[in-house]
């Protein structure tokens, strides 16, 4: 079956095209995406601005093109914080599922938990014992932890890399005391979880997902994208904290001449490492291995799951 996946994110909205059957990994086919941000459309009242909406409605107009022209079976369409949190975000996708006669769900926070933890389970299989993912968004922040497909523990917070740069930071690089203050709050927003996860246990393995975190693994020393999803990348505290530190003095553009780093996200990249590095000091985790499947194929395992009943081939 080939699949199509438009996922609506904060930052970017990005359609995949995967050939996909149940028992079987997904298989890109082709990627089409635009950096809309969605989430700096949002105006006075968190409303989703009229150009944001129009942003929207052009790049639904040229996904569902790109589908048809791809041979496109089935279409999944899903949105995230930034709809999620605009006060008329529904009002917005009402008016797009009308004109273009698609279906667009809005996922909670904690749907996004459950699925990223999904697409890191079949990733890395159950020999991986209890797992703790981490995903770092644009908007929000995911943190989800089990011993099985469905995870025990699985919630969201509004930490989003890109939000946080908004609403915190007033200058580039940002003054220091606004850079504690924003560590001071992340922590004390995450410290409130803790438990959440740790009575069930320590993890047997901790993994990230997101490309805050491919970024920041990048630049402590990973192996580039080039080199394939297969090879093993991992990002240790020790290398996080030091990263920390020396992006909260870079510029956006200095940032953005780092190994890896692009340009549009050189910006909310201090953040995130902000984010991470609190992530991984209050979960007490040395290392996270960088997973390369995250929401969007989350959303293809469990479309390819429901769709086919049981004792079905291709």
């Amino acid at each position: 079956m080939r699949l199509g996946v438009l996922d609506v994110g904060s930052n970017t909205v990005h359609l995949l095209v995967v050939d996909a059957h149940l028992g079987a990994r997904p298989l890109p086919a082709f990627s089409h995406k635009a950096e809309l941000r969605l989430a700096a459309h949002l105006e006075e009242g968190d409303r989703l601005s009229e150009r944001g909406e129009r942003l929207l409605r052009e790049f639904v107009d040229e996904a569902l093109q790109v589908a048809e022209d791809k041979g496109v079976e089935d279409l999944v369409a899903f949105a995230t914080s930034a709809v999620r949190d605009a006060a008329n975000g529904e009002e917005v996708l009402d008016r797009i599922r009308r004109e273009k006669r698609i279906g667009i769900d809005v996922l909670s926070g904690e749907d996004e938990a459950r699925l990223t933890f999904l697409a890191v389970r079949r990733w890395f299989g159950w020999s991986s014992g209890r797992l703790l993912v981490v995903d770092i968004g644009g908007g929000s922040l995911e943190i989800a932890s089990g011993i099985d497909e469905e995870p025990d523990a699985a919630f969201s917070l509004p930490l989003g890399a890109g939000r946080l740069t908004r609403d915190w930071f007033t200058a580039d690089p940002p003054p220091a005391d606004e850079v504690r203050a924003l560590r001071r709050h992340v922590r004390a927003e995450i410290a409130r979880h803790v438990g959440e996860v740790s009575r069930y246990g320590p993890a047997d393995h901790a993994v990230a997902t997101s490309k805050t975190f491919r970024q920041l693994a990048r630049i402590a020393g990973a192996a580039p994208s080039a080199d394939g999803p297969y090879q093993r990348r991992v990002l240790q505290d020790s290398d996080l904290t030091d990263w920390t530190e020396k992006l909260a003095k870079l510029t956006s553009a200095e940032r953005a001449e780092l190994p890896g780093v692009s340009e549009s996200r050189a910006p909310q990249l201090l953040a995130g490492a902000i984010v991470a590095d609190a992530a991984m000091d209050l979960f007490e985790l040395k290392e996270l291995e960088i997973c390369p499947w995250a929401l969007r194929e989350g959303v293809i395992l469990r479309r390819i799951d429901h769709a086919s009943p049981l004792g079905s081939g291709r």
